[in-house]
């Protein structure tokens, strides 16, 4: 969630609620919530283990205002990931880049046709 936080203008963490001594399962944070580029995201655990990771049938699409923003999010999150498609002009964006993020969230940057 820092890292995220960190990669994003108007970005920042709103609260965290940690698993506690009473709770089941390991320690850590239980849900959070926080805005991205403006926008309320949630986070949460569960208290166990599963057999499943992140997929890239679901990503975090981020529309950025500026080429600058873009190259500043790309950068912090582009360290340790997977380059699905690399940062360049498309057809459907100016500019646009999807990744895996060292944690296996996928994300999708882009600016916006003009």
């Amino acid at each position: 969630m820092n890292l995220y936080v960190s990669a994003f203008e108007r970005s920042r963490v709103i609260d965290i609620d940690h698993f506690g001594p009473d709770d089941e399962g390991e320690r850590g944070v239980k849900l959070a919530r926080f805005e991205l580029a403006g926008q309320e995201v949630q986070a949460m655990d569960s208290s166990g283990p599963h057999p499943f990771s992140f997929t890239p049938a679901i990503s975090i699409v981020v529309e950025c205002d500026r080429e600058q923003e873009l190259d500043a999010a790309w950068a912090t999150l582009a360290d340790g990931a997977t380059v699905l498609m690399p940062l360049d002009a498309y057809d459907f964006s100016p500019k646009f880049g999807w990744l895996h993020d060292r944690f296996g969230v996928s994300w999708q940057l882009r600016l916006p046709l003009v």
